[in-house]
């Protein structure tokens, strides 16, 4: 009788805790579940949202000269997508407001919704496609080197993948997933934010540093040291396009009009050619 007793005793003391936990519980998964749901939300009406808040919410990478660049004597903004991105938002008759993210950040900033759209020349790799939409391409780059005009060790492209030698890449760009499996012999250095590569370069503590063609002219134009290194044949040419949230067709669909547009009236090619880009506008054949 006494074990019949304290179980239903055990029983009822169970039932009772039960109903005192539901309550916190379906506060959990609701908190767990609410982030998910505001993103989902979002993402599927991003053009109404624009359109009604009068704004544009563009996702820059501000150290991508010739891209997304700010300088860091006067702060202002300058390159390519910079004038697209302002000529986006005249089209969409809205405000344009920059915000800052990177390669490293890129995916979390879009997901929960910090911007509309990312316009820094994102390559369209299938590690990104997993969790982003990409409108049509409008440049494309391949993979190029970067080291001193003083080095003894890299004075070639051959010179790279040797034993001893170390090559950096940015933290988050496609180079660094590109060049773990290109190398066998060379050391692959993982440069993480706030330090840069060129920084690491004019240390020492790198050889060399793998970018693409954007970025290298930001160090050919300002720096007297640096020696551009290309390879013989194009590695890894990759399209570059803006980057959205997925699940949202409608806005897709504008994004892939507005670059058809500037193809088509030379606002693109007219932006590459003021910032040295000419050379990686992604042709269609119908340019002007």
């Amino acid at each position: 009788m006494a074990d019949t007793s304290n179980k239903m005793k055990k029983k009822v003391l169970s039932t009772r805790l039960l109903r005192m936990m539901r309550p916190l519980l379906l506060c959990l998964s609701g908190a767990l579940l609410l982030p998910t749901a505001q993103a989902a939300g979002t993402g599927a009406d991003t053009l109404k949202q624009i359109q009604r808040r009068g704004e544009l919410r563009v996702c820059i990478w501000p150290d991508y000269y010739g891209i997304s660049y700010r300088n860091p004597k006067t702060r202002q903004l300058s390159g390519l997508d910079i004038d697209l991105s302002a000529e986006l938002a005249r089209e969409l008759g809205v405000r344009l407001q920059h915000v800052d993210s990177s390669f490293a950040t890129l995916i979390d900033d879009l997901r929960e919704v910090r911007c509309d759209i990312a316009m820094f020349a994102v390559a369209a790799l299938p590690q990104r496609r997993q969790h982003l939409a990409f409108s049509q391409p409008y440049l494309s780059s391949g993979i190029h080197a970067i080291t001193t005009r003083s080095n003894r060790v890299v004075r070639r492209w051959e010179d790279i993948d040797r034993p001893g030698v170390l090559v950096g890449v940015q933290a988050g760009t496609f180079m660094a997933t590109v060049m773990r499996d290109e190398l066998r012999h060379a050391t692959l250095v993982v440069v993480k934010a706030p330090d840069t590569r060129e920084q690491e370069l004019e240390a020492g503590r790198i050889d060399v540093f793998m970018t693409d063609y954007p970025y290298s002219r930001r160090l050919l134009d300002s720096a007297d040291w640096a020696r551009l290194l290309s390879p013989p044949q194009p590695l890894h040419v990759l399209p570059y396009a803006y980057a959205l949230r997925q699940g949202d067709a409608a806005w897709l669909a504008r994004v892939d009009q507005f670059v058809a547009h500037i193809r088509q009236d030379g606002r693109l090619a007219a932006a590459a050619r003021r910032h040295g880009l000419s050379e990686i506008v992604q042709r269609t054949g119908n340019e002007p």
